[in-house]
């Protein structure tokens, strides 16, 4: 794999600013929706090659949603829930973010090797 070059913290601050900008966020969003069931298998095959839907992860469920009382449940649903969410989150970050280096760096796809 090349090198690549580092992304000073102001470029990476300007460049998610410009993604809050609504038309600019649903222009990024079309340019992965034809692609979006295969970007869906990548995450998750990410996701099970973590373990994240093994033992440990449905013990968590099912600790979450067995809590009898219901403040104490709902806090503990809301926190995995969240927790998935960061995860989610990261793992597609990661995948937009080496799909945009393998299209600006012009690598071939596998069909092309």
């Amino acid at each position: 794999m090349p090198q690549r070059r580092s992304y000073p913290e102001a470029e990476v601050e300007a460049a998610v600013q410009s993604l809050s900008d609504p038309a600019e966020l649903d222009q990024a969003q079309k340019l992965i929706s034809a692609n979006a069931t295969q970007l869906q298998h990548i995450f998750d095959e990410a996701m099970r090659s973590a373990d994240w839907y093994g033992s440990a992860h449905q013990a968590e469920v099912v600790k979450a949603a067995g809590t009898a009382d219901p403040d104490e449940r709902m806090g503990n649903v809301r926190r995995l829930v969240e927790e998935e969410s960061r995860v989610s989150m990261l793992i597609g970050v990661a995948v937009g973010f080496e799909l945009a280096h393998r299209l600006i760096e012009g690598q071939p796809t596998t069909e092309n090797d």
